[in-house]
């Protein structure tokens, strides 16, 4: 994927390409460092986007841009929102379970790799 200097700006440029295309029109677009999903859409219409899915192949990219645009006219997953998946972004279910490729919060992870565990049987009074 060719790199750029706005990564931010190519993904929220992507994202109303998209939206003319579906007509669709979200309130905002947001692109923000999130944790543990790739983007997400609010019932008022504000589409969120990973901020790292600009390092992303332009495919994935696509079904996760779709995904969230789709939601602003169909609120569930059901058969009529997989249709429009389907007719969209082919090949779309095999991104779906797409892991991340690195933790979201570094230092929280190595913290909590670091911290030891409780067991049951170490929390005071209780049986051995």
């Amino acid at each position: 994927m060719k790199s750029s200097m706005y990564p931010s700006q190519d993904l929220k440029r992507r994202t109303l390409a998209w939206a003319t295309k579906l007509r669709v029109n979200p309130r905002v677009i947001r692109v923000q460092a999130m944790r543990t999903k790739w983007g997400s859409c609010s019932a008022v219409g504000t589409l969120t986007l990973a901020s790292d899915l600009a390092e992303e192949d332009l495919h994935f990219q696509d079904y996760v841009i779709v995904h969230e645009l789709l939601h602003l006219r169909i609120g569930n997953h059901g058969r009529v929102f997989k249709a429009l998946m389907s007719a969209h972004v082919p090949g779309w279910r095999g991104l779906e379970e797409r892991p991340r490729t690195q933790p979201r919060d570094v230092k929280k992870t190595v913290a909590s790799r670091l911290t030891p565990k409780r067991s049951f049987n170490s929390v005071a009074g209780s049986a051995p």
